[in-house]
């Protein structure tokens, strides 16, 4: 079993930049791909990025692509989204899940508790 929490987020306003954080703990010694999720007042859980165990493959939902960027130190069991050019439609809960995979798989057993981001127009 593997614990997520996720940190760095928060307020800003449209054109800024937040860098959330996913901090992998438990059974470390094995592979996770990990996603980013977020999930809106009304709206239905969406996919933002995924990156893959060794960080080379990353995609991305259409929704970011060219804002956001996935990345992950593995010596410190830890994913990065970096958030950039952030539009109020980006406001949401957002997640990181893992899955025991090394390439970037379609569903994902472990999450965390989600932070919150707002974006001010």
């Amino acid at each position: 079993q593997v614990q997520l929490v996720e940190s760095g987020g928060g307020l800003v306003q449209a054109g800024g930049s937040l860098r959330l954080s996913c901090v992998i703990s438990g059974r470390t010694d094995r592979n996770y791909a990990v996603g980013w999720f977020c999930l809106a007042p009304g709206k239905e859980r969406e996919f933002v990025s995924g990156i893959s165990w060794a960080g080379g493959s990353t995609i991305y939902a259409d929704s970011v692509k060219g804002r956001f960027t996935c990345s992950r130190d593995n010596a410190k069991n830890t994913v990065y989204l970096q958030m950039n050019s952030l539009e109020p439609e980006d406001t949401a809960v957002y997640y990181c899940a893992a899955a025991r995979s090394l390439v970037i798989p379609r569903e994902y057993p472990f999450w965390g508790q989600g932070t919150q981001v707002t974006v001010s127009s």
